[in-house]
């Protein structure tokens, strides 16, 4: 099968920025101005200098500054609290641009702290008295001002503080927005109030025109159809718009901006982007005489002037798309092509670096988990796979939340997002906004977000901070420098760490909420937001020892352990929804989906402490909790997540102790690094020399004769996409949760003998339903097959199997969904409930999905309930009869018995006498006999003379059928009834259970030739094709058209009745130790498994040596050559095939078998290639199912690929033994007992049956090579037959005996001589497995 080609990286590469190639910028461009209130014009300039004066020592404000004279409020300042003798200090500032900008206040208190470092303290005026803010007098510790000045060369478009302000708490003036407020009092005094400075930070420039940003350029072209480009990036690659601005001369380029944005598609699915912004020269040429004006390049005096010392440049970025937020990566990618575009000549262009990373780059993978791409031999960038995790790969950033925020101020935030409150989110750098909304929105996971969501905002679109609706939307915080934020939002600084809001519009407080769990969330974020503050400024000595690999291990580490913070928090809050689910029961009516329906609110609120009914009563009537409900009730894409989610409310509630919730699966363990080579540069022609010849003055204009065209990687697929499955069949393969939680089930019940075994049972059930769509797609009535997987779903609970999922009960609902069975799906459910199983979200899903979807019968219940009742009194009349049925077999039974009747050597069974009439021969018909007389039955009820009371009256009567009335079985029975139990002295005189093995067996040990013998199925029919004993061979068989054989043959099962198979299939999963030479058997097989998923090993129980167990499979053809008109002629049936094949635990199996399915379709399960194909899973699951005796359709898969004429039916028979013994070893007992009995027979003698057990007997047996447990237990059943033993009984006495005889002896050489008896484990595996195999 080819390799299907990785997904991409990256999907687009676009240019955006100010389109027109030379022409005049058109005034209309230029961005609207936002609707609401509008603020005072922001400062063109940033504050440099700050300073104090003493206004009671005559001191003037100095030239160029400005003082603060009030507060933010307006109320008047006294700093001195106007206590005689002070100073009367007053803050004074000054704006320019002559030296780099003050970037941080602070207030010193001296004596109490050192200054920061970097900071100047302010200690004297500019006139050289004092500048302490305090007032005089003692125990108040001299105040001083500090600052700190960006550093020299920061250029333009540092930032800077732009404003300073007082503000007087006992006035009621609060921080204003945007400004961060000094925690220092300025007037630490006993009197007068508190006075606190804030100041604000920001970018001061002038002389600017804004735009909308349109696009200059993409690759590829053309839109990809699953993902097409949308033609908003532009604006989102410049949110603030693509400007025009006018610098002085000689002055800097800034750094590149990177900035970060998502993109919400209308399906919930989320596009991430990543920009890199740029100025790059602007032409005057583009602008007009107004627009020359306002960007200050014309004199306001002299009309038409224009000004010297002046540059306009204009802002562009260059932008990558993708469905991964690998934000580093596309951060170094756009860099790099930045830097390209300043630098040069180059040999290659642009473009061809562009369409290389496109094509070539793929997102990491477990085949591929790190990438290198070498783009240049300066240039490289890591790509590693993510950290395999149940919860949603995002690009959201815990550590940047906590960090930015802190803990109170992030429960806050958590709690404004569970009652949906509008937030908008600022800061001054863009690609902090994307990380901390997509923190806000995944930190309430499972509940997802359902309102506009915008992290980074363009300026365009700011319209919709007056939206009616809830919100959580991301701008730049320049965008308050003209306007004030709505009052009903609530502002979050992400520079200033503070929060703004109303009092209208506050949130609840965090006291509202559950109070352990918002105990446990407070305390380990605060301990973890310490940890964070200590990684961050970590000892010189410990950073200068630590590789850059620990300390982004260690940051890795911490965010996982924020997010786990919050996810027990969700799981506290919403632990125990599942018992308030409401269930669809009946037909769906109007209003179905409505969350009163589908959930009862109050019994869940009811359920809650009375301290936090108003949070919940607020949550509940949030959208994103209805959705929430809705994909509990009917199942989405995100079941998987969900499915987890309800995992981790079970471990809270089993462990309220803090445990980790999220278990982070391992990485395959590769270390495999895929080495990506940059693209390929040119040949130089010869005799020439290479020189560059691509140059570039800024980022050019895309051509698109220079891109690469994508290679085709040979043997990949062109279409990357999720694997194939039918659309008809449901989904049968296991979440990566619930294969965790069957792990973890196996691992425990491999301790306990009964647990084992019934885990194995539980894993073969589920094998079986996971072919059930291929079985119901086959089966002539669909309904029927469908009642049929009712009916082994109740048998599987009965056995009290245990479950390591519910995909058993998830495949019938979907298929009852599929084929329009509503009532049956209900019935799955209640049968569900009554087993104790609460339904996952996944299965629960599936169930709502049946009910709804599917067609519900219309009309009154009132025929229907009389059907049913009919239908009860013709069973009930069946039932009674089988009790006379029982006690005229046992009658003729004892008859035969007490005359001593039995067969003539020769004589077939007519001669036998009435004993075994027409009544008594059913104990000694196979399946196929009993399927020919219920087909003959129905056939006979089917005739068009009979009405229904006929019907009736012959199923309540017992009829008369003809012995020699004999229809064709079925092809494939739908069910395997036990075999019919025979009484002991029918025993003793066809004691031989195996017949075709038994042959083989003989003839192997015999010298001779392979026998191969039919399976006894029917009774006799005169005329048919009997076999006998050829005096020509003793290998051979002789045909003859009489319908009777001699007595040998019938002793050693070599006589097949009529109506027997044509084709016979011989299992047997006994194997071989390649250690000891040993011969286990198949529940000490069972009993040695691992617990393990990927583990094929099984344990020796004589050697405890581990090997791999084979299914040994023997497909027979018993249909004779044509002979000669009154000839009879040997025929020895050939073998069509045989062969062996690892004999898989049901945990290996099933993991194998979900793989098949998931990459081919359940359709491969159904196709007659499968046992060619795919021969170990085939091969297994026909064992298992035929062991368990589940209907299935894998016999007709092996009729359909045999060649030659048709043929009736299949027979599968389970052998307990080995098919091809050793001939150089010692014949098991029970085969020569066989022998010996037959020629006894023949020379008229009886044979004893075996006598107790005994420690002699034991002892006896010790110099046996085989087990010792076995030939007495296969010598036992050989003698007296399967049915007709007891073996928890022989068990008791082996164990008896062999306590005996190990006081003598002792135990380890008992061992050695492969005598002890098989473990608890084996006997509760061969126990719970049902009747024991042949032998």
């Amino acid at each position: 099968m080819a390799e299907e080609r990785p997904p991409r990286l990256v999907d687009y590469f676009v240019i955006a920025g100010l389109a027109g190639n030379g022409a005049p910028i058109p005034e209309e461009t230029r961005v609207p101005e936002p609707s609401g209130p509008l603020r005072p014009p922001r400062p063109a300039e940033p504050i440099t200098d700050m300073a104090v004066i003493a206004r009671a020592l005559g001191e003037e404000v100095p030239q160029g500054y400005t003082c603060i004279q009030s507060s933010a409020g307006g109320h008047p300042l006294e700093l001195s609290a106007g206590l005689l003798g002070g100073t009367q200090p007053v803050i004074c500032y000054r704006r320019g641009r002559d030296k780099p900008p003050l970037v941080e206040l602070g207030v010193l208190y001296e004596g109490k702290e050192r200054p920061k470092p970097g900071f100047q303290v302010l200690d004297t005026t500019p006139y050289s008295h004092s500048a302490n803010l305090a007032p005089p007098g003692p125990g108040h510790p001299r105040t001083y001002l500090t600052c700190r000045r960006a550093a020299e060369g920061a250029g333009l478009h540092a930032l800077g503080i732009t404003d300073v302000c007082l503000v007087l708490p006992s006035k009621g003036e609060g921080t204003p927005h945007t400004y961060c407020r000094l925690p220092r009092n300025l007037n630490p005094g006993v009197w007068g109030p508190a006075v606190y400075l804030c100041y604000k930070v920001g970018l001061a420039k002038a002389h600017t025109l804004v735009y909308e940003a349109e696009l200059l350029g993409r690759y590829p072209e053309e839109d990809n159809e699953a993902f097409p480009l949308p033609e908003s990036v532009p604006v989102f690659c410049l949110p603030m718009g693509a400007t025009v601005e006018c610098w002085p001369a000689h002055t800097k380029y800034p750094v590149p901006v990177f900035s970060t944005f998502v993109l919400t598609g209308a399906a919930g699915d989320k596009v991430y982007g990543a920009a890199l912004q740029f100025y790059e020269a602007f032409p005057r040429a583009r602008l007009s005489e107004r627009q020359a004006r306002a960007l200050g390049l014309l004199s306001a005096v002299e009309r038409g002037r224009a000004l010297g010392g002046r540059a306009v440049r204009s802002r562009r970025a260059i932008a990558v798309l993708s469905r991964w937020p690998a934000f580093p990566a596309f951060r170094a990618f756009l860099t790099f092509l930045y830097r390209y575009s300043v630098s040069g000549p180059h040999r290659l262009p642009l473009e061809a670096h562009i369409s290389h990373f496109i094509h070539n780059v793929p997102f990491p993978s477990p085949q591929r988990p790190r990438i290198l791409v070498q783009m240049s031999p300066y240039d490289n960038l890591l790509l590693c796979q993510p950290v395999s995790s149940p919860l949603p790969l995002s690009g959201a950033s815990f550590l940047q939340l906590l960090q930015s925020l802190g803990p109170e101020l992030a429960i806050t935030l958590l709690l404004a997002v569970l009652t949906e409150h509008k937030l908008l989110v600022h800061s001054l750098r863009p690609d902090l906004l994307t990380s901390v909304c997509e923190a806000l929105v995944s930190m309430i996971f499972p509940l997802h977000w359902q309102c506009p969501y915008i992290p980074l905002c363009p300026l365009v679109l700011a319209d919709v901070l007056s939206a009616p609706v809830p919100f959580i939307v991301g701008i730049h915080s320049s965008y308050f420098d003209l306007h004030d934020p709505p009052a009903d939002v609530i502002c979050v600084d992400l520079d200033t760490n503070t929060l703004f809001q109303t009092e209208e519009k506050k949130p609840l407080s965090p006291r509202t909420l559950p109070r352990r769990p918002y105990k446990v969330l407070l305390a380990t974020l605060t301990n973890l937001y310490q940890q964070l503050d200590q990684s961050e400024y970590p000892g010189q000595g410990w950073f200068l020892l630590t590789d850059y690999e620990a300390v982004c291990g260690r940051r890795a580490r911490l965010e996982r352990e924020v997010q786990g913070a919050f996810l027990r928090f969700m799981a506290c809050l919403l632990k125990g929804y599942r018992d308030f689910l409401r269930p669809l029961t009946q037909a769906p009516s109007e209003g179905v989906r409505d969350v009163d329906n589908l959930f009862f609110l109050q019994g869940f609120l009811k359920s809650r402490e009375r301290s936090s009914h108003k949070l919940y009563c607020q949550l509940l009537r949030t959208q994103m909790f209805s959705q929430f409900i809705e994909e509990c009730s009917f199942g989405s894409a995100r079941h998987a997540a969900l499915e987890f989610f309800d995992s981790c409310v079970d471990k809270v509630l089993d462990k309220p102790e803090p445990t980790p919730l999220v278990e982070l699966e391992e990485l395959s363990g590769s270390e495999l690094t895929v080495f990506i080579t940059p693209p390929e540069e040119p040949a130089a022609p010869e005799g020439s020399d290479s020189t560059p010849q691509y140059c570039y003055d800024g980022f050019p204009e895309l051509r698109a004769e220079l891109f690469e065209s994508p290679r085709e990687q040979p043997g990949a697929l062109p279409v990357p996409g999720p694997s194939r499955s039918a659309p008809s069949s449901p989904a049968p393969r296991r979440t990566k949760q619930e294969m965790k939680v069957a792990q973890r089930m196996a691992q425990k019940s491999a301790a306990v003998p009964e647990l084992w075994a019934r885990c194995l049972l539980g894993h073969c059930y589920g094998l079986w339903f996971l072919c059930l769509p291929a079985y119901v797609r086959s089966a002539p009535s669909r309904v029927q097959a469908l009642h049929t997987a009712y009916q082994v779903l109740r048998q599987m609970e009965s056995r009290k199997v245990v479950l390591p999922d519910e995909v058993c009960y998830r495949v019938l609902m979907q298929l009852c969904s599929h084929y329009g069975q509503p009532v049956l799906s209900v019935r799955v459910m209640l049968e569900m409930r009554r087993a104790g199983i609460v339904p996952n979200t996944i299965t629960y899903g599936y169930y709502n999905k049946a009910v709804l979807e599917s067609k519900w019968l219309s009309g009154t219940p009132g025929g229907r309930l009389r059907w049913a009742k009919l239908r009860n009194v013709v069973l009930g009349a069946a039932q009674f009869r089988q009790p006379l049925k029982e006690r005229r077999r046992q009658q003729h039974l004892s008859d035969l018995s007490l005359t001593g009747e039995e067969l003539a050597p020769g004589g077939s069974l007519e001669d036998s006498g009435s004993a075994l009439g027409a009544q008594s021969t059913e104990a000694l018909e196979g399946p196929s006999g009993r399927a020919s007389k219920a087909s003959g039955r129905q056939d006979e009820a089917s005739t068009p003379r009979r009405g229904l009371g006929a019907r009736l009256q012959q199923l309540l009567t017992p009829s008369r059928r003809s012995p020699a009335s004999h229809v064709p079985p079925p092809e494939l029975p739908p069910d395997l009834p036990p075999p019919t139990r025979r009484s002991p002295m029918d025993s003793l005189l066809r004691p031989r259970e195996r017949p075709g093995s038994t042959a083989s067996e003989v003839a192997s040990w015999g010298g001779g030739s392979q026998l191969w013998g039919s399976q006894r199925g029917g009774g006799a029919s005169h005329g048919g094709v009997s076999s006998c004993c050829n005096p020509m061979g003793p290998g051979s068989l002789c045909l003859s058209i009489e319908g009777r054989g001699c007595g040998t043959c019938k002793e050693l099962g070599l006589f097949s009745l009529g109506g027997s198979s044509c084709l016979q299939i011989l299992l047997s999963s006994c194997s071989s130790c390649r250690a000891c030479d040993s011969l286990v058997y198949d529940e000490e097989i069972m009993a040695g498994w691992a617990p393990d998923d990927s583990n094929l090993n099984t344990i020796c129980p004589f050697c405890a040596c581990p090997f791999v167990p084979l299914l040994s499979v023997q497909t027979l053809d018993s249909r004779p050559r044509c002979p000669k008109q009154g000839q009879c002629f040997r025929a020895v049936p050939r073998r069509v095939e045989g062969g062996a094949w690892a004999y898989l635990s049901p945990l290996v199996l099933r993991k194998e078998l979900e793989s098949l399915v998931e990459n081919e379709g359940s359709e491969v399960l159904a196709l007659p290639e499968l046992p060619a194909a795919h021969p170990i899973i085939f091969w297994n699951l026909l064992w298992y199912f035929q062991r368990l005796r589940l209907p299935n359709i894998l016999p007709c898969l092996v009729l359909a690929s045999c060649d030659g004429p048709p043929l009736p039916q299949v027979s599968v028979r389970l052998l307990w033994d080995v098919l091809t013994p050793d001939p150089s070893s010692c014949p098991p007992l029970y085969v020569l007992w066989r022998i010996h009995k037959v020629w006894c027979t023949s020379l008229g003698g009886t044979w004893p049956v075996p006598g107790s057990i005994t420690p002699s007997l034991i002892h006896t047996f010790c110099l046996h090579s085989r087990g010792i447990y076995r030939e007495i237990l296969f010598l036992t059943m050989a003698a007296l037959g399967k049915d007709h033993v007891d073996i928890v009984a022989f068990d008791k006495k082996y164990k008896s005996a062999f306590n005996k005889l190990a006081s003598s002896m002792g135990k380890e050489e008992l061992r050695q001589r492969r005598a002890q008896m098989p473990t608890p484990k084996a006997i509760d595996c061969r126990k719970c497995f049902g009747a024991p195999l042949e032998c």
